[in-house]
């Protein structure tokens, strides 16, 4: 699409002194060190030379022993870089590696992602109460993208990684268990590796398709920031006959949406974190499985050889968790929040531009169908914790707020009292309607107008009443 949105511009739209920037990051790995072939930063080309892999040069043997030592600089030591149940030293080098060469951002794409997002804010204050939530905007390359998101990754991946690792660690067999006590620190590390190379490949690969910070569903970025990412959205816009500026402010539109429910509701970030880890808490393998991995293995030879059991954990891993009733629970609650969440953005962002923008309808239409094709939040998701977000769920939520505010602002006759009721539903985690109100909006539109959020509008004022009424019912004239 040649009608690029703003001052955004191609990947050739930069000087000579950009592309060499970008080159040279991109051949020093980014700050997460070199990488290599095989994933682990150990490039085995150093053993051949550079026609046909014929020879050896000694002068790169220190190099080589440099990257094997980053390598294994983790694994079993308690404190390091590497250690814990994801190395993310790892990852990121992994995704820095996958990423490849990018442009620096150009002032003129930072300005752009400044004024969507401000004449974006303006357009939202008529269709929300809820205050903006952005302090600072920026223009991100994916590896911006990358380094910006990574803590709230860890946060994310933590709680599963260590469930898993635990619980193949139990289903070691005694014997073997015994024997490799004082291993099972390097096996933990290894454990650590194995994720870290999974996420980084993921986050490699999302870091490339991602439009904005909240693309996912999750706020990624530090709190009160706000990223569009050119190169992706020019990528997107491609092949559309949409104007260029249309799609900026639309998805301008959609990260300050995003942001204003995230800041303006100060516990829904804590639970879309705290459903993750319910899930995980729940994780368990097939222990019979395990055993009969573990059967057939020698623990003398368990304990003198580590390649075997890195062997044993890439088995191990291969089984599938099973997925208790409390884990599906878990599950339940996350995909109808993040429904929930997608849903009143739409609805929102919709509202807002519908009457501004003649392309919000087609954009709308498109988000939906990238997530019915497997966009970057199904990927996420089903990767991390087998989540499959519907589509058909994030059409009902959206229908639900809808049919909200519309049925309350007719009986006003005004639609901010509509709107203000809809947004009102955030205020407690006990008012959000659940998967079965999705399939059923009528019945949870008639509690919230007949006054299902009451309590939680003053809930001092609620406590007087109630003692109030019982005095009065007790006689008590004091």
């Amino acid at each position: 699409m040649s009608d690029l949105p703003f001052g955004f511009s191609s990947s050739d739209d930069r000087d000579d002194g950009d592309k060499e920037r970008a080159r040279r990051d991109d051949n020093t790995g980014g700050a997460g060190g070199t990488g290599g072939a095989g994933g682990f930063g150990f490039d085995p080309s150093m053993f051949g030379g550079a026609a046909g892999g014929a020879g050896f040069d000694p002068s790169q043997l220190g190099q080589m022993f440099t990257q094997l030592g980053q390598m294994f600089s983790g694994i079993g030591m308690p404190g390091a870089a590497g250690s814990g149940p994801v190395n993310y030293d790892l990852a990121a080098r992994l995704a820095r590696q996958q990423i490849g060469d990018f442009r620096p951002m150009l002032d003129s794409e930072e300005r752009a992602v400044a004024d969507a997002v401000r004449l974006a804010e303006l357009w939202l204050d008529e269709q929300t109460a809820l205050p903006a939530g952005i302090t600072v905007t920026h223009a991100w390359t994916p590896v911006d993208w990358l380094e910006q998101t990574l803590p709230t990754w860890r946060l994310l991946c933590d709680p599963i990684a260590a469930s898993l690792e635990n619980t193949w660690q139990d289903g070691l067999p005694e014997e073997a268990k015994a024997m490799a006590g004082p291993m099972l620190g390097m096996m933990s590390g290894l454990g650590g590796m194995m994720f870290g190379s999974q996420l980084g490949q993921g986050l490699g690969h999302l870091s490339t398709g991602v439009l904005t910070s909240t693309d996912i569903g999750v706020p990624l970025a530090p709190a009160g920031t706000a990223a569009l990412l050119p190169e992706a959205i020019a990528k997107f816009a491609e092949g559309l006959d949409l104007p260029g500026q249309e799609i900026v402010v639309f998805l301008a539109a959609r990260e300050a949406a995003h942001q204003r429910l995230f800041a303006g509701v100060g516990w829904l970030r804590q639970r879309l974190l705290s459903s993750v880890e319910d899930y995980a808490r729940g994780i368990r393998l097939d222990m019979s499985g395990l055993q009969e991995l573990g059967s057939g293995i020698d623990p003398q030879e368990l304990l003198g050889n580590p390649a075997k059991m890195e062997e044993l954990m890439g088995q191990a891993a291969a089984f599938e968790p099973s997925v208790s009733p409390e884990q599906q629970a878990a599950l339940t609650r996350l995909e109808t929040l993040l429904a929930l969440i997608e849903g009143w953005v739409e609805n929102v962002v919709s509202a807002a531009l519908g009457d501004r923008i003649p392309s919000t309808a087609a954009l709308t239409e498109m988000m939906r169908r990238r997530r019915a094709t497997g966009g970057p939040a199904e990927q996420t998701f089903a990767t991390l914790i087998g989540l499959d977000l519907r589509p058909r769920k994030v059409r009902e939520a959206a229908d639900l707020w809808r049919r909200l505010a519309e049925a309350v602002s007719g009986a006003e006759t005004d639609a901010a009292t509509g709107n203000d009721t809809r947004d009102g539903v955030w205020a407690h985690p006990d008012l959000l309607p659940d998967s079965t109100d999705l399939d059923d909006p009528a019945a949870f539109i008639d509690r919230v107008i007949g006054g299902g959020t009451g309590a939680f509008d003053d809930p001092i004022a609620e406590l007087e009443r109630t003692i109030e009424e019982e005095r009065k019912a007790r006689g008590d004239d004091a």
